[in-house]
């Protein structure tokens, strides 16, 4: 199966969406303020250059969005649409990303991940992403339309 990959513009925000929407795990990632299509403007308009979709069968069916501070970079979201796995489409995106981010003078990168997500915990550790188990990821909203997590 042929894809491309390239740059993630706003106008993919739509489809995008739809794909977050394919799969349990990347629903429960979402929050109403930041997955906004105002929220991923943000986004994309500080970080331009580090977010990239898989395109396929004339549709985004992959997606990657990772950006950083000037100090860290941060893997916010990785999702392949059920249909398009286990053909190197995220390992492709994970590489984009990276190279992206190393071209930007990041040394270093960190995600999240649900501890309950075994796949993509296998995946990431496949990635060469080491689990830290030596910090606690404390986090407060400070929009009461963003959940704090459990």
């Amino acid at each position: 199966m042929e894809y491309a990959i390239r740059l993630v513009t706003i106008e993919d925000y739509d489809a995008i969406f739809e794909l977050w929407n394919s799969t349990e795990q990347s629903r429960r990632a979402l929050n109403p303020v930041d997955d906004s299509r105002e929220g991923i403007s943000k986004y994309l308009k500080r970080n331009p250059d580090t977010c990239f979709a898989a395109i396929a069968d004339e549709k985004i069916v992959g997606v990657i969005l990772t950006g950083h501070d000037g100090r860290r970079g941060i893997i916010h979201h990785l999702c392949v649409h059920p249909d398009y796995r286990r053909m190197g489409i995220a390992g492709r995106l994970v590489a984009n990303a990276e190279e992206a981010l190393h071209k930007e003078g990041i040394q270093k990168i960190f995600g999240l991940v649900f501890k309950d997500n075994d796949p993509a915990n296998s995946f990431w550790e496949s990635q060469g992403y080491a689990l830290r188990t030596n910090l606690n990821y404390r986090n407060k909203s400070m929009n009461a339309r963003i959940p704090t997590g459990k």
